[in-house]
């Protein structure tokens, strides 16, 4: 289970994020919305976390099967629409790779567990505390 905690004090926008382990993310917002521009946007850092999965985990399995990827690169953009929310992203391997590795590692890429959350049904429970 991942677990964060997210806070706010009398800066307009700026969020510190702290994970468990100590670490600490800022998400703020850009000027023309009235932030600072310290830190990604909270739609920045949801592309974030797709982006980050889908690198690891393209990585991690071509690792596995020692084949020749130099890089993954992904671009997420996260787009909303009347009635539902579009993710593009264009995903971008270089290295020695024949057309059935590539082919495979796409669907490595559709299975990241960032991508299988967000392509669940979810459900947002608030208490207040």
């Amino acid at each position: 289970m991942a677990s964060i905690k997210a806070s706010i004090g009398t800066e307009r926008y700026k969020v510190e994020i702290k994970s468990p382990t100590g670490n600490v993310v800022i998400a703020d917002e850009p000027v023309e919305s009235g932030g600072q521009n310290k830190g990604f946007s909270p739609k920045e850092l949801l592309a974030s976390a797709l982006g980050a999965c889908t690198c690891g985990t393209v990585r991690m399995y071509a690792d596995r099967k020692a084949w020749d990827l130099e890089s993954v690169a992904a671009d997420v953009e996260v787009i909303n629409e009347a009635g539902h929310t579009k993710l593009i992203r264009k995903l971008q391997l270089t290295g020695n790779l024949n057309a059935e590795q590539q082919a495979r590692l796409l669907a490595v890429a559709n299975a990241c567990p960032i991508h299988k959350i967000l392509t669940n049904t979810i459900v947002i429970e608030t208490v207040l505390v």
